[in-house]
């Protein structure tokens, strides 16, 4: 109501502004300055007011369960995270590492940097973006959205009487271009060579997760710890597969980086310290063409497999067109070689290919064979490929080893296997007994299908299973693809010294019989598994529960992460006093 009764103030003033100047021109600089001060004033209420409470809404729907914070500018400029350009926009963001970026939708590429108030779109046209582009203190980066929407298909309309803004979707909306390719943009390692050795598969993982973190930073992560340093029984002669990969990543095992543990020397060192922590990795099946093609621009290389023909780079095969570097399997084998999607093309000849496909387009694959083969390593694998991107991984949040500072997990081997009741909807839970002074600070687990629903609940001062049905809700959401998943909470939570606490997840996976992800002993490789390093439950509904241990064999898959009370703080403090 205060905002409405000072807009109708300011009408009523710029109405007698002509009147007044007709009447006595002498009091002209007066009337300039009441108005003036008027303006200012309704600019700070109203700027104040919306971002007391403000709410942002995407073409109408709310987004707060996404967790993103919004700000109008002193301008007037409603200013977003560059994380939901990325993730709710859907464009692809490139740091470099020295305060630029790159923003990219369609055909479209807007470059900005960290202070500035201007924009260049497509190499050209410089725009004003009426307020400076910010980094305040939580390391965010925040863009001045509003001159720069259009370009990415997107009108803001700003709803004052309900202290909202919204982003409308603009028609014809062009979200990916016809062809893509990271090596033009810095995003790619250098191909490797694994030689004599299975190790493909780690090779494509720490291909992709290297990619993530491309252009602002050029790490090179070793394949030798992955393979030998996992929980699975591994040597470099015997192939893995991603799942593999996901759970050394997500149990704080590596990566590594590759100078410290050199490739095919047969050795590694299990006591080197990851130096980063997997948080988010998304796992794509069905040949979702849009979705792979999605991923690759906004995140990354997208780790993948398919049946490879070839035995290694100068080999032959019928399926193979080394003039143009081009593959197409249309047999029955299924696959046997893990490689790294780096791009597409829709427009690809199919007269390229050996045997020719019905149609144009291939996918831009980094292989693991030198640069020997192919074009400098690289290979072009037609759409109709009988095996590439059944199912493709890719990391999607890759954070600094010290985001939490402890784990709790019984989950080393990851997800092995299902486990349900024959329903899409499952309770699980773990028990784990807090150290000293620590706070929670987030649970991890996989969503074992797409549109998977989740709530997650605490259970304090745990005795017995029992306890489990006097639990506490923190926090609720969905992830779109399946995969690894952390969920931060909205604050922490401080555990008692010694405390027994219990973590708990609700899931709703549509059309999924058993949505729960397991560890449990399948085969010759998870002969390691240990069925004594955990106290798991599962339920249907949340009411009856039975031990994942005793009565199923397994370990559920459910981590939990604190932090230690004090001690970052402390870090930052010390780190500004430097300063």
């Amino acid at each position: 109501m205060k905002k409405l009764l000072w807009v109708i103030v300011l009408i009523v003033i710029l109405a007698t502004i002509p009147y007044v100047l007709r009447r006595n021109t002498a009091r002209q600089v007066e009337v300039g300055k009441q108005v003036e001060a008027c303006r200012k004033t309704f600019e700070k209420n109203l700027i104040e007011g919306l971002n007391k409470d403000l709410v942002v809404t995407v073409c109408g729907a709310d987004i707060a369960e996404f967790g993103y914070d919004f700000y109008v500018s002193d301008e007037m400029r409603l200013m977003v995270d560059v994380d939901f350009m990325k993730n709710i926009m859907e464009c692809a963001v490139l740091k470099d590492g020295n305060g630029g970026f790159l923003v990219m939708k369609g055909d479209t590429r807007i470059a900005l940097t960290e202070g500035e108030d201007t924009a260049v779109v497509n190499d050209v046209n410089t725009l004003r973006l009426g307020s400076k582009v910010t980094k305040p203190v939580d390391d965010k980066v925040y863009v001045p959205i509003d001159a720069i929407a259009s370009y990415l298909f997107y009108k803001v309309e700003y709803r004052l009487s309900l202290n909202a803004v919204n982003l409308e979707l603009l028609p014809d909306e062009k979200k990916l271009p016809e062809r893509y390719d990271m090596r033009e943009f810095g995003r790619v390692t250098p191909v490797r060579d694994q030689g004599r050795y299975g190790t493909c598969w780690a090779f494509a993982s720490l291909g992709a997760l290297e990619s993530t973190l491309l252009p602002a930073e050029t790490v090179i992560f070793s394949t030798d710890h992955m393979t030998m340093c996992n929980s699975y029984s591994l040597d470099l002669n015997r192939g893995g597969e991603r799942t593999m990969s996901i759970a050394y990543l997500a149990a704080w095992q590596g990566p590594v980086y590759e100078a410290d543990d050199p490739y095919g020397d047969g050795l590694s060192d299990p006591n080197l310290a990851a130096v980063k922590h997997l948080e988010e990795a998304l796992v794509i099946g069905e040949r979702d063409m849009e979705a792979l093609k999605s991923a690759i621009f906004r995140y990354g290389g997208v780790e993948t497999s398919l049946f490879l023909s070839l035995e290694y780079a100068d080999s032959e095969s019928e399926y193979y067109q080394p003039e143009y570097a081009s593959y197409y399997y249309d047999g029955e084998d299924i696959p046997n070689h893990d490689v790294v999607v780096i791009g597409w093309d829709d427009h690809y000849p199919k007269e390229n290919f050996s045997h020719m496909p019905l149609r144009d387009g291939a996918w831009i694959c980094k292989n693991s064979w030198g640069t020997a083969f192919g074009e400098d390593g690289y290979f072009y694998v037609s759409y109709e490929d009988k095996n590439i991107c059944e199912k493709s991984v890719v990391y999607t949040k890759v954070a600094e080893p010290n985001n939490y500072d402890k784990i709790y997990q019984t989950d080393l081997l990851g997800w092995v296997g299902l486990m349900g009741y024959n329903h899409d909807e499952a309770y699980f839970a773990n028990v784990y007994t807090a150290g000293e002074k620590e706070d929670l600070s987030a649970v991890s687990f996989y969503a074992t299908g797409p549109d998977t629903r989740f709530e997650v609940y605490l259970v304090r001062d745990f005795k017995d299973q029992d306890s489990l049905n006097n639990r506490e809700f923190l926090v609720a959401g969905s992830m779109q693809y399946a995969g690894y998943y952390t969920v931060d909470l909205p604050d922490k939570i401080e555990l008692a010294d010694g405390e027994r606490f219990a973590v708990v997840v609700r899931v709703v996976t549509p059309d999924a019989v058993h949505p729960i992800a397991i560890e449990y002993s399948a085969d010759d490789r998870t002969e390691k598994f240990d069925i004594s390093d955990g106290e798991g439950y599962i339920s249907l509904y949340g009411e009856v529960w039975h031990s994942a241990e005793e009565t199923e064999n397994c370990n559920v898959c459910l981590k939990a992460f604190t932090d230690y009370r004090g001690r970052k703080a402390t870090q930052t403090d010390a780190e500004k006093s430097e300063e």
